[in-house]
């Protein structure tokens, strides 16, 4: 990352720069503080859809303003301190995550257990995609009798799971899967399109940009912006594009939330202590198109029939649609929910540690985790301010990670790239 030096008007590190120490030519303090930066933009999105349903925080509110002046030129060159700042960061997106699963729970009752179909029902049809569980919900309650169906998209399918949004019958199902398939699946979905939030792709032109339609901060040159939650446009637009057709789809199993898991948890425990459990892995996280991030599908593959697999965010999509089974009634895959339900995640993990009266990195527990966006990196900076070791994140470090950086986190933290399933496996379960 190039730096601008204010005091040599040079970029930092660049043949007129001489206060080489001051101008911010130690890369690793800038490495950490791009981490910050893309940790801050994680915080805030939990932040901002906490806020749209009345939850705020005032001490996330302070860390904002006081990590971003910590990003300044000229601030804080202390490696020790930075390091201190970015975990900081982990702890407020903890708080923002458990402010926002309280919020989810107060205003759309608590998730549970549900299968979702992925085939589609005659009529038009509305697609959702994003993660704003406030603009589903408005649309819903507006496109009710109207006869048209509504269906979910990427990080929208948990939200089939929360009562006061499943009640509506016109929520039929889920299409398509994650994010980065928007384009295809996009073009081949009939009727009207709505984009909440982040993770939209720009469409090609001459493709369905005349039935996208964008609110909140996403946007989308040429798509319809709508202010405010008012849906009649899309709902006009739904009626007057050609139906879907009737198809049978598959089912998705998603919704088990931390508390439904708990419900379990003296049958799961059970289990464990009967060896009919041996491991838990959380495969999951944010997914992309970059190639070798089919590892994530052959690990869940490969993972031994006396293992459960828990999995969140659209990295899901990646295997939530194959069977696999069951040990003793509890599903060997529990979707866990959204990216945010990360949070589940940690108090599923936090509870089995105090059953087995260990800590969390000493219960039969692995994190393999794919990381893309900012989200992605203010869980993984959570879950090192928690103190868990041996988490495996892939498909690469992130590029703003700096050897130097790497290796404290390997050091502090045994942060591991992933190798290959079959290697990882092993070093895992010896």
């Amino acid at each position: 990352m190039s730096m601008f030096c204010y005091q040599c008007e040079q970029t930092a590190g660049g043949t007129g720069c001489t206060k080489i120490g001051v101008c911010g030519k130690n890369e690793d303090i800038a490495s950490l503080q791009d981490t910050l930066l893309f940790g801050l933009k994680g915080v805030a999105a939990y932040a901002y859809h906490a806020r749209q349903l009345g939850a705020k925080d005032e001490q996330v509110d302070a860390f904002m303003h006081e990590a971003l002046f910590a990003t300044l030129t000229n601030v804080d060159f202390d490696l020790n301190r930075m390091l201190e700042l970015v975990l900081r960061c982990g702890e407020m997106n903890l708080r923002c995550m458990e402010m926002l699963d309280k919020a989810h729970v107060a205003k759309f009752g608590q998730p549970g257990p549900v299968e979702v179909s992925t085939g589609t029902k005659a009529g038009p049809g509305i697609l959702v995609t994003g993660h704003d569980l406030l603009d589903l919900s408005e649309l819903l309650k507006q496109s009710e009798g109207k006869g048209v169906n509504v269906y979910t998209h990427g990080e929208m399918l948990p939200l089939h799971a929360y009562p006061e949004l499943k009640k509506y019958k016109h929520l039929v199902g889920n299409y398509g899967t994650a994010w980065q398939n928007q384009k295809k699946e996009f073009a081949q979905f009939p009727g009207a399109i709505l984009a909440t939030t982040n993770c939209i792709q720009q469409p090609p032109k001459d493709t369905y940009l005349d039935r996208l339609f964008t609110c909140g901060i996403a946007g989308i040159p040429g798509a319809t912006h709508l202010k405010g939650h008012d849906f009649s446009a899309v709902i006009a637009k739904a009626t007057a594009c050609p139906p879907l057709q009737e198809t049978t789809g598959g089912k998705l199993l998603t919704g088990f939330h931390h508390n439904v898991v708990l419900s379990l948890a003296d049958k799961v425990i059970g289990a464990v202590k009967d060896g009919k459990i041996r491991h838990f892995f959380l495969i999951g996280g944010c997914d992309g198109a970059k190639p070798g991030r089919n590892y994530y599908t052959q690990l869940a593959e490969i993972v031994p029939q006396d293992c459960v697999i828990l999995t969140l965010a659209c990295g899901k999509y990646r295997f939530n649609d194959k069977d696999f089974g069951d040990i003793g009634g509890i599903p060997r895959l529990l979707d866990i929910g959204q990216c945010n339900n990360a949070y589940s995640a940690i108090q599923i993990a936090v509870a089995l540690a105090g059953a087995f009266k260990c800590s969390v990195n000493d219960l039969p527990l692995t994190l393999v985790l794919s990381w893309y966006e900012q989200k992605a990196v203010a869980i993984l900076l959570t879950l090192l301010h928690l103190g868990i070791k041996n988490i495996r994140i892939g498909p690469s470090l992130p590029a703003f990670l700096t050897p130097n950086v790497v290796a404290v986190l390997q050091d502090k933290f045994s942060l591991k790239p992933i190798t290959t399933p079959e290697e990882d496996l092993k070093a895992i379960l010896g």
